[in-house]
């Protein structure tokens, strides 16, 4: 008999021989069956270890040689006792996947779960309380980065999920605030990768990426996917040709595809290499001021202590867990878009003014416990509205990406240049280098950036040596931001103007006629 109580060991002993199965066996790949096998005498300490595909005869008879002459045994033997294991490891690999299509993939909440979650999403102020509990879960400072990184999380569960690359120099914390976000996502519906290959994506099962939240912890450990990746976001689909041979040695042409729709999210300290990528995804920079600073040393300092309450760290994750759980799938209609225009310093406005509509629409689906249901008379389908008040929070926590989406410098070069600003009238680079603590090289390509776009300039006295520089317009960034700022106050007061606008676009069906559509979709 098989002895599978190892799953790292398996064991068949016979009379004749004691077989041992090292590593277990995949349940994947049911047209081989390969496995490390290290076989032997019982009580003898003469061992033959190879690994094989028990389904390749030649593989099998040139083994059945070898065992015999290694451990002077009968080749019938031999051969006998490795087509009984091959028979019973078939079964256990059966049994393997029956257990794993029975084995819910996901977490079911009991009715207290339920229910907490369902109150939760019904408060007040519901984005605000979410950023509290965000921050009780152990994410330090970033507020309106992990918010909007949360939201962005969530709507991977929409047809049209949002994405978000964090960037900020070495050491400034991307990677910690995507991890410590993520884990307020249920681990059924992420995917998260160090690196991979190229043609990795392409293998997944067909639906098995389906609103799924994709992390990656260093794009530059998944360049060769990037890709692919950005197929998955714009199409939301991935399709590959491949040449397979059957069982009987045919070549055929096979398509390997795989479905979405993704979210996405990654860190990068280079913005500029990754631009196909950037252009696709909301960029969040990380908070590397000396106030951040002071949040993150003084946790660590409490941590140290043990003066940090883990217990409600937890609870705070797992609510903020189980509310991902009860959010179902919706369509949202926003009767106001048409309405809501982007300022005109926006770069590459089309695929901006997408991003800023399904922000919209993703806060939307967030507060669904607090919006009614509605039927469209023609399709039958369920649907909710956004309010004025999901776009007046939409706006304030937009506001900082849309300012970023605006400047035609990098965003680090954005924040070297407001903090010259700080530094006075006239500076030198040696002088900057020591206050700001810059390698030259970083303040050099800065430096170029600023001179070619005019956001700088040179100043040299006659008689002086040194080179100064002064920055050309301080005010420049503020007037941007209220340019913005006034942009989207605008668009609200046309809406307030014109009252409910869209509100009769959507044929609704009697109230009757709803609850028999309802009853039919929960039946189905």
């Amino acid at each position: 008999m098989l002895n599978t109580t190892d799953p790292n060991n398996y064991e068949y002993t016979t009379e004749h021989l004691e077989i041992h199965i090292l590593g277990g066996m995949k349940a994947t790949k049911l047209e081989t069956l390969r496995v490390t096998l290290s076989v032997q005498k019982p009580k003898s300490h003469n061992i033959l270890r190879h690994s094989i595909d028990l389904y390749n005869d030649n593989q099998t008879e040139r083994l059945v040689r070898k065992v015999a002459e290694r451990l002077e045994i009968g080749t019938t033997i031999v051969r006998r006792t490795l087509q009984e294991l091959t028979k019973e490891l078939e079964n256990h690999r059966f049994l393997l996947l029956e257990q794993q299509q029975v084995a819910s993939p996901s977490k079911e909440l009991n009715a207290r779960e339920t229910k907490e979650a369902e109150t939760f999403l019904k408060k007040k102020n519901l984005l605000q309380l979410t950023n509290e509990l965000i921050g009780k879960s152990g994410v330090i400072g970033e507020h309106t980065n992990r918010l909007l990184m949360y939201l962005i999380f969530t709507s991977r569960k929409t047809n049209n999920p949002l994405h978000c690359i964090s960037l900020g120099s070495s050491g400034a914390g991307k990677t910690h605030l995507q991890s410590k976000v993520a884990e307020l996502i249920p681990q059924e519906d992420k995917v998260e990768i160090t690196v991979l290959s190229a043609n990795a994506f392409y293998y997944f099962n067909r639906t098995e990426l389906q609103h799924k939240l994709i992390l990656i912890e260093d794009l530059d450990g998944a360049e060769s996917v990037l890709y692919p990746l950005r197929e998955l976001q714009s199409k939301k689909r991935i399709t590959k040709t491949v040449v397979h041979k059957d069982a009987k040695g045919t070549t055929k042409t096979i398509h390997l595809t795989v479905e979405g729709p993704v979210s996405v999210a990654g860190c990068t300290t280079q913005e500029s290499v990754y631009e196909d990528n950037s252009n696709r995804s909301f960029l969040l920079y990380i908070d590397e001021s000396a106030e951040q600073d002071k949040r993150i040393m003084d946790y660590q300092r409490l941590a140290s202590a043990g003066k940090i309450d883990e217990q409600g760290q937890l609870e705070a994750a797992e609510l903020l867990c189980n509310v991902q759980r009860v959010l179902r799938p919706i369509k949202v209609i926003n009767p106001y878009a048409e309405f809501l225009e982007l300022p005109g310093s926006v770069f590459k406005p089309r695929r901006t003014n997408s991003h800023y509509l399904q922000f919209i629409e993703a806060i939307t689906f967030y507060k669904q416990c607090q919006r009614e249901s509605k039927v469209d008379s023609q399709t039958g389908e369920m649907y909710i509205e956004t309010t004025i008040e999901d776009i007046r929070e939409a706006n304030e926590l937009i506001m900082d990406v849309l300012l970023r989406k605006s400047d035609i410098i990098t965003g680090a070069c954005r924040n070297y240049l407001e903090e010259l600003k700080k530094q006075g009238d006239r500076f030198t680079a040696l002088e900057m280098r020591r206050k700001l603590k810059v390698k030259k090289t970083t303040q050099w390509r800065y430096h170029q950036q600023l001179l070619e776009n005019g956001y700088i300039k040179k100043v040299k006295k006659k008689g002086e040596g040194l080179v100064s520089y002064e920055v050309a317009d301080p005010d420049e960034y503020r007037a941007l931001e209220e340019t913005i700022s006034q942009a989207l106050k605008t668009c609200l007061d046309k809406i307030t103007v014109n009252g409910d606008p869209a509100r009769s676009t959507v044929p609704r069906r009697s109230t009757a006629k709803m609850e028999q559509v309802k009853h039919r979709n929960r039946a189905s």
